[in-house]
């Protein structure tokens, strides 16, 4: 049985957040999302904020808490892409990018410490992705973003695992969504054969790996990098 935990998923209206959603919701815990548009699945709360402003951050959790009570666990998994080959790369393609997915993860989970602090409990997970690790032309500004936050997690473990915080990263790979589907048949096939497994990963798989981590039996995993990628980036 796993504890009955609120959790507050960011970008949780399509997609990968989705899913993590909706993974929460059927085991039994009390689910917000974050989303700029749109709903969260059903049985969530859906708070409207942008985590690139720390202001509707703290207003997004302010609603939470009084609607679920403190935030136990948090997934920074809300994200954007601006690809584009270094030589072309605005500076703004650069700064969004990392503002967004690293800076929002910043301000998320430091929110989000405050009442873990006070409880003396927290899990933090953080989305990142294999190219974070493995790298991806034309993905210079996105791959920084997600390769920092392994840095900041293993940061976060050092300040805060002595007070059952937990602070973990979980780098899909190819996973099937919107964004994959709209490729051309024969890129996806050329994508497929550089996975071990063979084939995209589930959305619904990366919601279990991250509700694994956020769950009792993970207390001591802090610090850790989980990819969910089909062996796609072994060993980086």
């Amino acid at each position: 049985m796993t504890t009955p935990r609120t959790v507050l998923v960011t970008g949780g209206n399509r997609g990968i957040g989705f899913a993590i959603a909706e993974e929460f919701v059927a085991q039994g815990h009390r689910v917000a999302v974050t989303a700029r548009s749109g709903q969260g699945p059903e049985g969530t709360l859906t708070v409207v904020a942008d985590v690139t402003d720390a202001a509707s951050i703290d207003a997004a959790f302010t609603t939470v808490e009084a609607e679920l009570g403190p935030v136990e666990v948090v997934v920074a998994n809300a994200g954007i892409t601006k690809d584009g080959l270094l030589m072309r790369m605005t500076e703004d393609d650069f700064t969004s990018v990392v503002d967004t997915n690293l800076g929002g993860a910043f301000r998320i989970v430091k929110r989000a410490s405050k009442g873990m602090l006070k409880a003396r409990f927290g899990r933090i997970v953080l989305v990142s992705s294999v190219v974070g690790l493995y790298g991806g032309p034309g993905q210079a500004n996105y791959a920084a973003s997600k390769a920092g936050l392994v840095g900041f997690a293993r940061s976060l473990t050092r300040e805060l695992g002595g007070r059952g915080i937990t602070a973990n990263v979980v780098a899909p790979g190819f996973v099937e969504t919107d964004m994959t589907a709209v490729l051309p048949e024969a890129q996806q096939a050329e994508y497929k054969k550089s996975i071990p497994a063979g084939r995209y990963g589930t959305a619904a798989e990366v919601a279990k790996a991250i509700a694994w981590l956020a769950g009792d039996d993970a207390g001591y995993i802090s610090g850790a990098v989980i990819p969910v990628d089909g062996g796609l980036g072994m060993g980086h």
